[in-house]
Order: C-alpha cells, then structure tokens, then sequence
C-alpha cells in the first residue's frame, strides 16, 4: 500500500537544496489558513517554485518504479516545505481534492520527498496510520515515500536542526488502492519471470494486465 522509491540524484538534491538557502519561506498557513494543525514554512517565490517543483517532477515521472506504483494521471507540483524546531504537522488526512490553475485533481496518493541529512535535524519524522500500523519514516536525502491519501498522518515536531522536504499529490488512474496493489504486484511478476515463462503462458499473462488495466481504470 505504500512505497519507498529513489527518486533524485545527488546533483538535483543540491540544487534543490540550493535554491532552498537562496529563497524566501512563507508561513505554510498561506494556503490554508483555517488548518490549525499545520505549522511550517513552505516556498513561495514564483520563480524558485516554478523552478523546483519542475526538477522534482521530472525526476518523479523518470522513476519507472513510481509510474508501475503511482500509475499517475496528474500531479499536484511538488512544493519544497521546511520544518524548523518546535514546528510539526498534527495527525490530519489529506484533501480529497485539489485545486490547481486550471484544473482540479482527486488526491489518491501523496508523497514526501525527503531533501536533508536525517542526522541533520532531531524529530521530525513522517507517521502514517495504515489500519493498526503507526509506519515511521525519515528517509536519506533523494528517497520518497509514497502512501495512500485517505490515511491520516503527521509529522512529528522538530527538536532541532532543520527538517527540508518535497510533497506532493497524485491521482492515479486506478483509484482502489487494492486494486492499484495488485496491478502493481502482477506487473513486478510478469517483468521479473516473463522472460522464463513459455511465450504462449506470458501472452496471456500479459492479456490478463492489460484488460485488469483496462477494466479497472477510471480514465485513459
């Protein structure tokens, strides 16, 4: 239900860590100001952001891993956030839409692109409530975790240091988050012993993802 992914090399995590130290925070209140439960800073320069959410986007749609996970149709751009101490996120669950310029999209995924050390910063992790599991996550610079929207999650306040990360939020043309699993496991299958099996089995194989893709699917 949910996946760590290598998405940015090292020379992207500099850059993104570049023009995080050239730029301007704002108070991550700005777009939701009723949201108590929010505290940190987010990117607001047009420019900085425009810039950054494109190498974060590039990066993610790049990553075959995420396509055969994700299987996106639209993403939210990826806005860089930055925790400093005493700033957290209470336990909250994501919007079930989003609004963009121009359009909205369903948010059946989000992401967390982490962009700092861990040793960089105290506290600060990324808890998401998955039935009776609590996961904890506060991954290497570079690495994502990606998880069901509809879970309620929550960063834990900052001791010390600073906490510099990416998030955003994807629809996915599978909506079900289990049948969205199992696409994704039979296709890790069908890539890993294709090439073992008979042809005449794999054919089929293939006839069952690709009609499970098509039946399944919400939009093209």
């Amino acid at each position: 239900m949910y996946r760590v992914l290598q998405i940015l090399t090292d020379g992207e995590i500099a850059e993104c860590r570049r023009i995080a130290a050239s730029t301007p925070f704002v108070d991550g209140r700005i777009s939701n100001p009723h949201n108590k439960a929010k505290q940190n800073e987010q990117l607001h320069d047009p420019g900085a952001y425009q810039k950054s959410s494109e190498l974060l986007r590039n990066a993610m749609l790049r990553s075959a891993e995420f396509m055969e996970f994700a299987f996106p149709v639209s993403m939210a751009p990826p806005m860089m956030t930055r925790y400093k101490p005493s700033m957290k996120y209470g336990a909250h669950a994501d919007a079930a839409f989003i609004q963009l310029p121009g359009a909205t999209i369903r948010s059946d995924l989000s992401c967390t692109i982490f962009l700092n050390d861990p040793k960089d910063y105290e506290g600060g992790e990324l808890l998401v409530r998955l039935g009776d599991a609590e996961l904890k996550f506060k991954l290497p610079p570079g690495q994502a975790i990606v998880y069901p929207s509809d879970s309620l999650h929550q960063v834990v306040p900052v001791s010390r240091g600073e906490r510099l990360v990416a998030i955003t939020f994807i629809q996915s043309r599978i909506q079900d988050p289990f049948r969205r699993n199992m696409l994704y496991e039979l296709n890790e299958v069908a890539a890993l012993e294709g090439l073992k099996m008979d042809p005449d089995n794999f054919g089929r194989l293939q006839l069952v993802q690709q009609n499970l893709l098509r039946h399944w699917s919400d939009m093209p």
